[in-house]
């Protein structure tokens, strides 16, 4: 065999393993870096919903609506709306005879959103609900 001109000793090849570590974690982190300034953002949900013709909700309904997560309640007193968020931690109740529950911790609120009975210790919130010139109901989330 003929000798080798530079033969790979130890210490180069572990000089060799860690600038190519180097490099490839640099290479990592920039392209993690691009990632994260060309993100895009998703679009905000609406904050206000028409819920169509006032007509449509006849006196004593309890309508869900769902992409709102809230009810609209029309009783002798006009036109109310409340979320379906329970103010425990967060999970949606249901419409129930009594008023609303709670599945997920056994909470239970009246017609009105009032706590019937906890764990939540808040009513469910409140929503803003306007008929507009058009005799549609308009829904607000905030």
């Amino acid at each position: 065999m003929p000798p080798r001109d530079n033969p790979l000793t130890r210490r180069s090849f572990l000089s060799l393993v860690l600038k190519g570590s180097l490099a490839g974690s640099a290479l990592i982190g920039l392209g993690m870096l691009v990632r994260y300034l060309n993100f895009q953002s998703e679009e905000s949900a609406p904050s206000q919903f028409d819920l169509g013709p006032a007509s449509d909700f006849p006196l004593g309904s309890r309508l869900p609506v769902p992409q709102a997560q809230a009810v609209v309640l029309h009783t002798d007193q006009g036109f109310s709306a409340y979320s379906l968020v329970c103010p425990h931690l967060g999970c949606l109740v249901n419409l129930t005879s009594e008023g609303f529950a709670c599945p997920c911790h056994g909470s239970r609120f009246l017609p009105d959103g009032s706590v019937r009975n906890g764990p939540a210790s808040s009513p469910l919130t409140a929503l803003r609900i306007d008929e507009n010139a058009d005799q549609h109901l308009i829904l607000y989330l905030h």
